[in-house]
């Protein structure tokens, strides 16, 4: 449950004329109805100028803590904007507060003759709302219960045992401060280790095998299907220890159930990451780190850097040429460039190309792999892509 409300909307509502505000309360839902739908949540009721949205209902997914939780920091950022137009147009000040609890509820219809909705129906949605109205303005806390199911993925602030109204006993409340940068289960039970790995002998020799072959010159492709939670990120994770102590590259990419609709999502999290960016780095250091890695890997500057800070959505320097492509046009050069880097990198020394969960893959990105693994069959890399049976590779 993820209850997100104004903070003092009454003085908000004195104000302004009250068409006014009711277009500022419109621009603020419609502004966060946009981020839930992303996670797939439900806005289950519009309270006001509150927000009570469901998580696991009507649909449920594995991980919908995280949605929740991802739902909310999003809200934040995705309110930014609004926030700072209003202070310039207006003079007021918009901020929020979002709590979420999770918890055992029954849905059911609530109402009478034509006014029925799908209500759930427990202690859960008061601790949800108790818990933000405890939340500074713009920020997200969450209760224990929903912190054990998060806790790895995002980076948060103790807050103690707090007395809610209407509840019993002292619950344990955290600040949610960002995420944490944990790619996979496997990043979160890392540091506290791992099981030993059983009766997998035959599937790691296979991909031992297959990077001695590309090592060597030549270019392997594996795919590892599985249903989730069989163990393919761990396999992954078993080859890497193998080959650790070697000269080589490791490019990981990792498709994400919240990004399938943004064209090469896991290529841009790779480069933010690759490029070791940071919240406050600014644009121009941005794009002087891009300029000295592109420079340093043989690229051609003045066609690679224009279509990687497009990408990248970096503002152009004046003394490089402006693009004057089709979009159509600037997608293909741009793939042509990624795959020039990725072919440039394959010669130094041997590449891994991980590419995890393929089946939430987004259309550009594997049209990009589709077209490296068309070209790329004779560099020396291992491409060892993961997914569910679901997909179906092309």
């Amino acid at each position: 449950m993820l209850f997100c409300d104004l903070v003092d909307s009454t003085a908000l509502a004195r104000q302004l004329d009250p068409e006014d505000y009711r277009e500022v309360v419109r621009a603020y839902q419609a502004t966060c109805a946009d981020v839930i739908q992303r996670f797939e949540g439900y806005i289950a009721q519009y309270l006001g100028d509150g927000l009570l949205v469901y998580f696991g209902y009507p649909q449920a997914h594995e991980d919908d803590a995280q949605r929740a939780v991802r739902a909310g920091l999003e809200m934040l950022a995705a309110l930014a904007s609004l926030q700072s137009r209003l202070a310039a147009d207006q003079g007021i000040r918009l901020a929020v507060r979002l709590g979420i609890h999770t918890g055992l509820v029954v849905v059911g219809a609530v109402g009478a003759g034509g006014r029925q909705e799908a209500l759930a129906l427990g202690d859960t949605p008061n601790v949800a709302a108790r818990l933000q109205g405890l939340a500074a303005p713009d920020t997200v806390v969450v209760s224990d219960a929903t912190w054990r199911l998060v806790q790895g993925y995002f980076a948060g602030h103790d807050l103690g045992p707090q007395t809610l109204k209407g509840v019993e006993t002292l619950v344990q409340v955290y600040r949610v401060l960002g995420t944490s940068g944990a790619q996979s289960r496997l990043d979160v039970v890392s540091p506290r280790g791992l099981t030993p790995l059983v009766g997998r002998e035959a599937e790691v020799t296979l991909l031992r095998e297959r990077w001695a072959q590309a090592r060597d010159g030549l270019g392997q492709v594996v795919l590892l299907s599985g249903e989730a939670g069989i163990g393919k990120s761990r396999l992954v994770q078993v080859l890497h220890e193998h080959i650790a102590a070697e000269p080589h590259t490791r490019l990981e990419w990792r498709c994400s159930p919240y990004a399938q609709q943004s064209p090469l999502h896991p290529v841009i999290a790779h480069l933010h990451r690759l490029l070791r960016w940071r919240l406050d780095t600014t644009p121009a250091e941005k794009l002087h780190t891009l300029e000295e890695t592109l420079a340093a890997s043989g690229l051609a500057l003045p066609e690679a850097l224009p279509l990687l800070a497009s990408l990248l959505s970096l503002p152009l320097p004046e003394h490089y040429p402006p693009l004057t492509l089709t979009p159509q046009q600037q997608r293909q050069k741009t793939l042509d460039a990624l795959l020039a880097w990725l072919l440039i990198e394959a010669t130094r020394q041997p590449v891994l190309l991980i590419v995890e969960d393929l089946h939430w893959i987004d259309p550009s990105t594997l049209e990009f792999l589709t077209l490296f693994l068309d070209q790329g069959p004779a560099a020396r890399m291992l491409t060892l892509l993961t997914c569910r049976p679901e997909f179906q590779a092309p």
